[in-house]
């Protein structure tokens, strides 16, 4: 297995404008210190409109948090009032995008064929495509877990051929599990992580597949990362709620200390 850096990742969905962004990102770099960015890659996630600020923040101030955007049109440019494409969030020098949210399924509509033309965008700006597959309750419950999240996956994954594992990661979120304070047990979350990979395996090289990160997100916090990271195959979380509070985000970034 290829050695792969853990991946945390800060999804601050609809909250926080402007001026509270750079008071985040600017705490949050008080609170990491220079070996904390060597084990670990953090990345926050804004809302669109506080890319720009926390970009200027970043990059003025030289903290080593790369930027993430939680959603991305398939199209370059056109007729689509209200979207954002991913040559816009590359200008603005994001590095990750989420992709198939299940707030955005429910919610929002959103397709897993939906997800694959994102994703395919996303890549060919240059970006990497941060997927999310998860159940619900009900069909945890009715044992179908494993045939979600592989369905999801393959439709995801459809044509895509990533060059190097750095352009594709893959969060397993839980349906039930996200905002709710429940979280998968680690065994169950690990398993699921493992079955993730051996489905990468058929869309790509081994190699490849190998160094591709799989993350576990819903309702991370400080008590529970370590628990979660101890598995083989989960490289890292997709924080919610916990990282819009720095001192919280900080911890759980620093898991292993």
């Amino acid at each position: 297995m290829s050695e792969r850096t853990p991946l945390i990742v800060g999804n601050w969905k609809m909250n926080a404008n402007h001026l509270e962004a750079i008071q985040m990102v600017q705490k949050l770099s008080y609170r990491l210190e220079a070996h904390d960015y060597e084990r670990v890659e953090v990345v926050v996630a804004p809302p669109f409109t506080s890319l720009r600020s926390v970009q200027i923040v970043i990059e003025q101030d030289r903290i080593p948090i790369a930027l993430g955007a939680q959603n991305a049109h398939w199209a370059a440019s056109g007729a689509y009032t209200g979207e954002i494409s991913p040559p816009m969030l590359a200008k603005l020098s994001v590095r990750h995008v989420i992709l198939g949210h299940s707030e955005r399924r429910q919610h929002l509509g959103e397709t897993d064929e939906m997800v694959n033309k994102k994703a395919r965008a996303v890549i060919e700006a240059g970006m990497a495509a941060l997927i999310c597959v998860g159940e619900t309750l009900e069909q945890r419950e009715a044992g179908e877990a494993e045939t979600v999240v592989t369905t999801q996956l393959n439709a995801a994954l459809r044509g895509l051929g990533p060059d190097t594992p750095d352009a594709v990661a893959i969060a397993y979120e839980p349906v039930w599990a996200i905002g709710t304070g429940r979280t998968a047990l680690p065994d169950d979350a690990g398993l699921i992580a493992s079955i993730i990979r051996q489905q990468l395996g058929e869309h790509m090289n081994s190699e490849t597949a190998a160094g591709v990160r799989v993350l576990y997100g819903g309702s991370v916090n400080p008590a529970n990362i370590k628990d979660f990271m101890a598995k083989t195959e989960i490289d890292g979380a997709l924080v919610g709620g916990a990282s819009l509070n720095p001192d919280e985000f900080a911890a759980i970034v620093r898991y292993r200390m």
